[in-house]
């Protein structure tokens, strides 16, 4: 069930999965998708995860994706945080204030659920991460390069079949971001480091964004946070091994909660 949610002047896409489970007794899982993701791009894995844990879930579709409104702002070195503070923390706030939660992040929407982590939200009960970023490495800039020659020769023309007339924006807001001088500094390696819910942080190690540095400054120094790194993996271990995921997830969920 796809549902527009209008926060300030802008109208957010969301999917409901198994909401007739929705009550305060039971955590929400709630996908954060990546950065030129939607919620078609998640495929069954939220579906196939919410079932596995008999769980509902909501899926938001950020700003300049699929079903919600344009990029209307210029994205600066902030843009992720952003994100967390003015959408989805906001949102979670207007569907239910005191629903129990947890997050499920993919590239930027585990960066982002990291943030919503160091927010200290309440009801938030654990934080899972594939592929997240935590810091620019050189590999992550040197795997946009093949992405932005990808796209100007049209081989990932896909893309305007989910974001329409909001594709080429979006891509380069990704691209030219990540490529700016600016965002060479961006860190929240400090930042992401003192809230105390569990963290299930996966990457895959053929992952070409990012190296297992992103997984150790996750998880390096706590006892609750576990980091799984994904043989024969690149950078979408939900749509690569999706029923490993699946299965590694739901596992660690059940233990930390119930």
């Amino acid at each position: 069930m796809e549902k527009i949610i209008r926060i300030h002047s802008k109208e957010i896409n969301i999917q409901w999965i198994r909401h007739s489970l929705v009550t305060e007794a039971k955590p929400v899982l709630v996908f954060l998708h990546e950065a030129l993701g939607s919620i078609v791009q998640w495929k069954s894995f939220p579906q196939d995860l919410c079932n596995s844990l008999n769980l509902p879930g909501i899926v938001i579709e950020r700003s300049g994706h699929g079903k919600s409104s344009p990029l209307t702002d210029e994205r600066d070195k902030n843009y992720l945080h952003n994100y967390a503070d003015e959408t989805i923390q906001v949102l979670l706030e207007i569907l239910n204030p005191n629903q129990k939660i947890i997050l499920v992040g993919h590239s930027d929407g585990g960066s982002i659920a990291l943030l919503l982590g160091s927010k200290r939200m309440k009801n938030l009960q654990a934080v899972v991460t594939m592929a997240a970023h935590t810091f620019v490495e050189p590999e992550t800039l040197a795997g946009i390069h093949p992405a932005i020659e990808a796209f100007k020769s049209g081989k990932l023309n896909g893309l305007y079949k989910i974001h329409e007339d909001k594709t080429e924006t979006l891509f380069y807001a990704w691209a030219n971001t990540w490529l700016s001088p600016e965002f060479k500094s961006w860190d929240i390696r400090n930042e992401i480091q003192d809230f105390t819910q569990p963290v299930l942080a996966i990457q895959g190690f053929n992952d070409q964004y990012g190296t297992e540095e992103q997984v150790n400054s996750i998880v390096d120094g706590h006892s609750n946070r576990m980091g799984k790194m994904i043989p024969a993996c690149g950078h979408h271990p939900h749509l690569e091994k999706t029923k490993e995921m699946v299965d590694l997830i739901s596992g660690w969920i059940s233990e930390q909660i119930y």
